[in-house]
């Protein structure tokens, strides 16, 4: 981690401690909670929480919570919920990036299987909270769904079978005409 990262992370929770007592004002139990969630809006300005499921919201800003108080991390989002022309558009990027409908699957899906476009889906940051919500995320249901994507959690409400890409779940495995993959969503 690089000196700029460790002081910006060193100020944030410094803000985070400040903030303590003005939430306590507007949230009596909720203090730390809320004074995390404000410290960390500040550091990570641009990250966007609305367009979230519920659960999804919920899960993640109490495992970040955890994160900031009991081991100092910080964890933010980069993508959360994206509509599906949003998600059509990043989808058709990969594929003239990369020639190929198949390849670009490789990272990115089509809206009409993006777990972004039903708000399930998180792309957070620095590497550290991502290493921190890999190892501690399936307490709130947050869990990396794909080997080539550090950064990407879904919640779920069951450990899903981690994938080596995004569009793996396509990949058909034929037993006897008994489909194993291809349904799950991803």
């Amino acid at each position: 981690m690089g000196i700029k990262v460790r002081v910006l992370a060193g100020i944030t929770r410094v803000v985070g401690v400040l903030l303590v007592p003005v939430a306590f004002c507007r949230a009596p139990g909720r203090a730390r909670f809320v004074a995390c969630q404000w410290a960390l809006g500040m550091r990570f300005p641009a990250e966007d929480l609305r367009g979230l499921a519920p659960d999804a919201l919920a899960a993640f800003t109490r495992a970040r919570a955890e994160a900031f108080w009991r081991d100092g991390q910080l964890i933010g989002l980069t993508s959360g919920h994206r509509d599906a022309v949003e998600q059509h558009r990043i989808f058709g990027e990969e594929v003239w990036r990369t020639g190929s409908v198949e390849a670009a699957r490789r990272r990115v899906l089509p809206p009409e299987e993006s777990s972004h476009v039903r708000g399930l889906a998180l792309d957070v940051r620095p590497t550290e909270g991502a290493q921190w919500l890999e190892r501690h995320g399936a307490r709130y249901g947050l869990y990396r769904t794909y080997d080539n994507e550090w950064w990407h959690f879904e919640f779920r409400l069951v450990e899903p079978v981690r994938l080596p890409h995004p569009g793996a779940a396509a990949w058909l495995a034929e037993d006897g005409g008994l489909r194993v993959w291809g349904s799950w969503p991803v």
